[in-house]
């Protein structure tokens, strides 16, 4: 088998395309996350905590002297711990989501593979309704 042909064979099978179609969701449905968590969520959050931006908070480490975080990155090495509190914020949201999906796709899959019983046996009768059938029967006899 050709390298052509092997690759085709290997680029059509279902999960690598369910794969890709995954990917390409889940790059969108993080955008849609990350806006969320960056418009909404942190500016409620920032109010809250005393009307600051979460997005410039840093620590300079090149003692530049900068108000906003795009300019001390500008002029040297920053740690944006704010940055990063929006990003763990959007992660956890993120995964909450993924975790809630996962959760109803596996539910729904149990949901479909259950078969349904058979009809159900009936119970076995009492102990005195045999033992009243087998004096029925021996008085047939």
């Amino acid at each position: 088998m050709g390298f052509a042909s092997e690759f085709k064979e290997f680029a059509m099978k279902g999960s690598v395309v369910d794969l890709a179609v995954g990917v390409i969701i889940g790059g969108a449905f993080g955008k849609i996350v990350d806006s969320l968590v960056s418009d909404m969520i942190m500016p409620v959050v920032g109010r809250v905590v005393g009307g600051l931006d979460f997005a410039n908070y840093f620590i300079p480490l090149a003692g530049q002297n900068a108000t906003t975080l795009v300019e001390a990155k500008k002029l040297g090495a920053v740690l944006a711990y704010g940055n990063f509190l929006t990003v763990a914020i959007n992660f956890v949201i993120l995964a909450l989501i993924i975790f809630m999906m996962v959760k109803a796709v596996n539910r729904m899959k149990s949901e479909a593979t259950v078969e349904p019983e058979a009809s159900p046996t009936p119970p076995a009768p009492a102990e005195d309704i045999v033992l009243l059938r087998e004096i029925r029967d021996a008085l047939k006899r």
